[in-house]
C-alpha cells in the first residue's frame, strides 16, 4: 500500500493541488495545520476532507476553530494572527466544526504496522516544538509509545529518523516550507519504508491570491519570501 503522508498545509491550495497531482497513491493522513498563514483555507479543507482517510488537528487549527492562541514562535507570531483573523470569516460553522472535531492524535493499522499520528511531540501533541535533530528528545518522547511507526509534522522540516525501534517521520510542510526549499514537502509510505518528497507548484498563483487578501502589506511581504525562498530569512 502507498500512503500520502500530508502536514503543514496552512492554507495554500496551489501547494496542496500540486501533491495531490504528482502521487498515485492508495490512502491520504493529513498532520494538521490545515489553514492559517495562506489565503485559501475553506478549498483547502475541502480537498483534505474529500481526500484524506484520516487527519489530525493542529495548533493553528485549533485556533481558528476554537478563537485561542496557537503559540506560534514569536518569529511567526505576528503572521499568524494577522492571517487568522482573515481566516476564520472565510470559514462557515461545518468548516470551524470539523477543524474543531479533529482528534489530536490517532492510532491505525497500515500494512501490518501500528502508526501514531500527531501533529506534534507526544507529550503535548497540539504545541511541543521538537525538531529531529534533537535525538535524545524523541528518545525521550518514544520510549513506551506502542507503535511500529510516529508520524508528526509541526516543524516545517522533513525527516525520517529510527529511533527506539521506530521509525520517527516528519513529512515537513506541504504550504510554507522552512528549510531553505519552497517546494512542497511531503512523505510516501510503503512497505514500512518512507520517502520524503518534494514537488514545485505555481508560487506565484499564491503570492498573488496573498495580495488579494486583504492582509497589511508588512505581512504580506514577509508571507511571500517564505513562500519564494522556503525561509524565513531575508
Amino acid at each position: 500500500m502507498r500512503t500520502l503522508v500530508l502536514s503543514d498545509i496552512h492554507g495554500n491550495l496551489e501547494a496542496l493541488r500540486a501533491v495531490l497531482a504528482a502521487e498515485v497513491v492508495d490512502e491520504v493522513l493529513c498532520l494538521g495545520d490545515l489553514v492559517d498563514y495562506g489565503p485559501r483555507p475553506a478549498e483547502v479543507l475541502d480537498l483534505v476532507r474529500r481526500h484524506a482517510r484520516l487527519a489530525v488537528r493542529g495548533n493553528h487549527d485549533t485556533a481558528v476553530a476554537l478563537g485561542v492562541p496557537c503559540r506560534s514562535a514569536p518569529a511567526f507570531r505576528a503572521l499568524s494572527e494577522a492571517s487568522r483573523e482573515l481566516t476564520v470569516p472565510m470559514l462557515t460553522e461545518h468548516d470551524r466544526s470539523y477543524l474543531a472535531e479533529l482528534p489530536v492524535r490517532a492510532t491505525l493499522e497500515v500494512d501490518g504496522l501500528r502508526l501514531e499520528m500527531l501533529h506534534a511531540a507526544p507529550d503535548d501533541p497540539l504545541y511541543h516544538y521538537l525538531p529531529a535533530t534533537d535525538v535524545a528528545g524523541w528518545r525521550r518522547a518514544l520510549r513506551g509509545l506502542p507503535a511500529d511507526l510516529v508520524l508528526v509534522g509541526h516543524t516545517h522540516l522533513p525527516a525520517v529518523l529510527e529511533i527506539e525501534g521506530k521509525l520517527l517521520v516528519n513529512p515537513g510542510s506541504v504550504g510554507l516550507p522552512r528549510d531553505g526549499d519552497p517546494r512542497a514537502s511531503y512523505a510516501v509510505l510503503s512497505d514500512g519504508r518512507a520517502e520524503l518528497k518534494r514537488v514545485g507548484y505555481d508560487v506565484e498563483a499564491t503570492v498573488k491570491a496573498l495580495r488579494a487578501w486583504g492582509l497589511a502589506p508588512e505581512v504580506a511581504r514577509v508571507l511571500e519570501g517564505i513562500y519564494r525562498r522556503g525561509s524565513l530569512e531575508r
